[in-house]
């Protein structure tokens, strides 16, 4: 379900696993509350991931941490990366991609060419293989789904993403690779890279993911 990445007087760091949801459904605990019975921790969750969604998840251990990082991320203080697949040929390989999102059908979201409250997001890409890219997203704003909607909008939905189009694969190949923040005055920044789904296992990856960082 999860491992812990870092562990911190102040905060938890956890890469979550594909396909847990971060709260309790149905009567199976999420990831928030496994771990808080994990570590017998009073825990406090910053920010979400969609349930398809692996990587980094920040966890505050005290209400005054969780406080300042709350703040940080809506002060856009936190740097967030991450990396998607998709089998599509985007409309341009990077750039912005700004625009308010609108409620659409059945609990997915629209793209709209307003921009009232715009979810913000800039991403670049690199070929992995032939008929395979690799996306890093680096969204600004923290609006549901952005990331999927946004790779949608540029006509290369995320493989496993079926809600958005995407093709049928083992698992939403989202993962949220890379957190940078700074907590009373100390700067962190972690990285963890993907290693979950047959296509983020593949030796080529490792090469595109040098690519993009470079």
């Amino acid at each position: 379900m999860y491992r812990i990445q870092l562990q911190h007087k102040d905060f938890m760091v956890i890469n979550k696993r594909p396909g847990i949801g971060m709260h309790d459904d149905a009567g199976e605990p999420g990831l928030v509350n496994r771990v808080r019975m994990d570590t017998g921790l009073d825990l406090y969750p910053v920010h979400r991931l969609d349930k398809m969604t692996s990587g980094l998840v920040l966890l505050a251990r005290t209400a005054e941490a969780n406080r300042a990082l709350s703040m940080a991320f809506a002060a856009r203080e936190v740097s967030k990366q991450y990396l998607a697949l998709s089998d599509r040929k985007p409309k341009k390989k990077q750039g912005w991609v700004k625009g308010d999102m609108e409620k659409g059908r059945g609990g997915s979201w629209m793209l709209s060419r307003t921009q009232d409250n715009p979810a913000i997001s800039w991403f670049d890409s690199v070929s992995v293989r032939e008929g395979l890219r690799l996306y890093r997203i680096k969204p600004r704003t923290g609006k549901t789904h952005q990331i999927r909607v946004a790779l949608k909008s540029v006509g290369a939905p995320i493989l496993g993403d079926e809600r958005y189009g995407g093709t049928a694969a083992d698992r939403g190949y989202l993962h949220a690779w890379r957190l940078a923040f700074t907590l009373a005055g100390e700067s962190f920044d972690l990285v963890c890279p993907p290693d979950e789904g047959a296509l983020f296992l593949l030796p080529e990856l490792h090469a595109a993911i040098a690519e993009i960082t470079e």
